[in-house]
């Protein structure tokens, strides 16, 4: 099967765009010609490559297209940083990260790796429920995931072991756990969640408890105001120790199970794709997670959560 690079190319930037309209734009042509790029892409593949929705979205087909140029477009920046012996000034690498670890601790790696590499990236937020679709569908070329089992075409490395703790305000503690973590006190405690997907609260209740429990709710989708609505007394909920370390030592809240973190093991996925940039990047990744992680104060982590809880 022949597909032109320039197809190559015309497919990613549909995809990154979000429309023909888009990518006509991007590549200085018209809508036209992306259409019969689309349209000769598929007739060589047999196969319909993107569902023509707004925005358009990638079939299982077109993720094994999307794959390829996205492959290509690393190949070729890696190429031309080597001949320049400089910045490519590429594609941005688009990356998968979960909440928690881009508020805490991966910005400042990606940082580094900007600095050391000259590379852009692109970093998608995501919980690990979506992000191994992403990099299955060629979405993102790497991330961090609580997800042990490689994504096909990729391989999988546990860099650290996040270490969760349930915290709350002082006074909302003393309100509605003066008695323990009674089944009863933590059916009637109001909780903190991050989204719809976010479990980490109902694993810590099924700790003390088997009864099926059904908690008042708060959703924040964001890390910092998770925990800064834990510090208002809006509910109880489950923070990094990273993120939380400071907000315990000075008694803006406090662990309601103190030395009984829950552990989230952590694994670094990337393309099988041999590029400078990318393994850099993952050394890089796995140096500054040990650095931020692998320090943490406090006995040994707990059972950990079972896959699809990282957010």
């Amino acid at each position: 099967m022949d597909l032109p690079v320039e197809h190559l190319r015309t497919f990613a930037a549909i995809v990154d765009e979000g429309s023909l309209e888009g990518a006509a734009r991007q590549l200085h042509v018209t809508p036209s010609a992306i259409s019969q790029r689309l349209s000769g892409m598929e007739r060589r593949t047999g196969s319909v490559l993107l569902q023509r929705t707004r925005p358009i979205a990638v079939t299982e087909a077109g993720a094994a297209v999307l794959r390829a140029a996205r492959q290509l477009e690393r190949i070729v920046d890696d190429v031309a940083r080597e001949l320049s012996g400089g910045p490519s000034g590429g594609t941005a690498i688009p990356l998968v990260v979960n909440a928690d670890s881009l508020a805490t601790w991966v910005v400042p790696a990606l940082a580094r790796a900007a600095r050391e590499t000259d590379a852009r990236f692109e970093v998608l937020r995501a919980d690990e429920t979506v992000s191994t679709e992403l990099l299955r569908r060629g979405a993102a070329m790497a991330g961090l995931t609580s997800t042990k089992e490689a994504v096909p075409g990729c391989s999988s490395t546990r860099v650290v072991v996040d270490r969760y703790l349930a915290v709350a305000e002082p006074d909302f503690a003393a309100e509605h756990f003066a008695g323990g973590l009674t089944a009863e006190a933590l059916r009637l405690a109001p909780q903190i969640e991050f989204d719809r997907h976010d479990v980490f609260q109902q694993r810590f209740i099924r700790r003390h408890t088997r009864a099926p429990l059904s908690p008042p709710r708060h959703f924040i989708p964001s890390s910092a105001e998770f925990l800064q609505a834990i510090e208002l007394g809006m509910g109880w909920g489950m923070v990094p120790e990273l993120q939380c370390r400071d907000a315990i030592a000075d008694g803006r809240v406090v662990e309601l199970d103190p030395g009984r973190p829950v552990a989230l093991p952590l694994y670094w996925q990337r393309w099988n794709l041999r590029s400078p940039v990318l393994d850099r990047l993952s050394a890089i990744i796995a140096e500054e997670a040990a650095a931020a992680l692998g320090s943490q104060a406090g006995t040994a982590p707990g059972p950990a959560p079972a896959p699809g809880t990282a957010r």
